[in-house]
């Protein structure tokens, strides 16, 4: 019987994207550890901790979010924690050993359907954290003149991307083909730009609280693999619909 690393590989060589059963966020964490997978880049999109969807005392959330970018950071180059600004902002000045908080990335949408129309309801923030001696992919930002002289060697230096990403949300007709019935579905423009500065072709981006798989989407697109995992058995099953891939099966 094949183990579960063979079986992980064996499904990211084929396909490109592997699908855990359903499963809690550290136990997918455990199994990557124990199968000695290491992934270039997590995506990490908790509970907000606010409003719909539970909330924590803030002893307890932190707890929570400290031990995920703790355990997370044991197999990953790179990690990237969503939330809304005033629940993520304390995790500006927290960074497991062995890291460093690189950027605070801000996702604007103008189409916010909130009737408060307040600047915390009508963005997203993300904080990057980057393994010291990590290097991130500026140059995937490249186009035209300028890709053309960083591939001759003539760049002094390379821009690197906006912190500001501008995508509206997936609400009524915007984002009609990537509609998937997720309750809370992101863009894949805002996934995009996420994987493009922080992994190169066939580099693993691995999700284990991934929704509707967006981030999945945009990694194959661009040729990276993925590993994707949600404890929800109904986001699972949109995942391999949208994907067209089946869960693996663990023993």
């Amino acid at each position: 019987m094949n183990s579960i690393t063979d079986v992980i590989h064996t499904e990211l060589d084929k396909n490109g994207i592997v699908v855990l059963p359903p499963m809690d966020v550290f136990s997918s964490i455990q199994l990557l550890k124990s199968a000695k997978i290491n992934v270039n880049c997590t995506i990490l999109d908790p509970w907000y901790n606010k409003g719909y969807g539970g909330v924590l005392p803030d002893e307890e959330y932190d707890l929570f979010i400290r031990s995920l970018l703790n355990s997370t950071s044991e197999i990953s180059d790179i990690m990237y924690l969503w939330g809304f600004p005033e629940v993520i902002g304390p995790y500006v000045r927290y960074s497991p050993q062995g890291f460093k908080m690189s950027a605070w990335l801000t996702w604007y949408y103008k189409n916010c359907p909130s009737v408060i129309r307040g600047w915390r309801s009508s963005q997203n923030a993300c904080l990057q954290f980057t393994k010291n001696g990590y290097a991130l992919y500026p140059e995937n930002f490249l186009e035209g003149e300028q890709k053309k002289k960083y591939l001759d060697g003539k760049m002094r230096f390379v821009p690197g991307p906006s912190s500001v990403i501008e995508e509206p949300l997936i609400i009524g007709f915007v984002g009609k083909k990537e509609k998937t019935g997720h309750p809370s579905q992101k863009p894949e423009r805002v996934f995009d730009k996420l994987v493009l500065m922080s992994t190169k072709s066939d580099d693993i981006v691995f999700d284990p609280m991934c929704g509707s798989g967006t981030s999945g989407a945009s990694a194959i697109k661009y040729g990276r693999k993925c590993i994707l995992c949600d404890m929800n058995d109904e986001y699972i099953r949109i995942v391999e619909k949208r994907l067209g891939v089946e869960r693996i099966k663990i023993n």
